[in-house]
């Protein structure tokens, strides 16, 4: 098994499995660009969402929409079987955790840190590079950034990195100061 104890659960277990096999096979990479697409797609679709999570569609149309998608997304065989294997134990809706698991494996495999950055809009470029940089003197190590956008920020960043957060937002900072302005009445 691999090293990595912070995959636990459902997700953990399928996620360890496929990174072990991918690990033998030599296909680290190859299966995280396939699992990059998947979640982009899942992303982008309510429909694909809905063929996940819905437990009145059935393991058959589950199986034939899951085997579309892959021979669309042109992912590999292990993929393939991974995502086979969730779809006929009926555990299609673990497959986001499955790839976060994954993922976040990876990192730590390769010596990279994730670190969750939530902004209120999209941020440019420089300003991506300016808090990887940021990041990398503080944790120390390579970091990957993961963006996410949130209008209820406001404004700011909110930086997940581990178990730490760093919450520079707009919305904390209005919520501090109401309870403030309380307290003073």
């Amino acid at each position: 098994m691999s090293q990595n104890t912070a995959a636990t659960g459902l997700q953990g277990r399928y996620a360890t499995a496929l990174f072990d096999l991918a690990k033998s096979a030599k296909q680290l990479d190859v299966v995280k660009s396939d699992l990059e697409l998947l979640d982009q797609a899942i992303a982008n679709s309510d429909d694909l969402r809905n063929v996940l999570r819905s437990p009145v569609i059935s393991r058959d149309v589950q199986a034939k929409a899951m085997a579309a998608l892959l021979d669309k997304l042109g992912v590999s065989e292990l993929t393939k079987k991974t995502v086979g294997l969730l779809s006929q134990k009926r555990r299609l809706f673990a497959l986001p955790a499955v790839i976060d698991s994954y993922l976040s494996m990876l990192s730590a495999h390769n010596g990279e840190v994730t670190a969750q950055v939530t902004s209120a809009s999209e941020l440019k470029k420089e300003q991506i590079e300016a808090v990887t940089g940021a990041l990398k003197e503080v944790v120390g190590a390579t970091v990957k950034v993961d963006l996410k956008v949130d209008p209820a920020v406001l404004g700011g960043l909110v930086v997940k990195v581990g178990s730490r957060v760093f919450d520079a937002s707009l919305r904390t900072k209005l919520q501090k100061l109401e309870l403030a302005m309380k307290g003073v009445a």
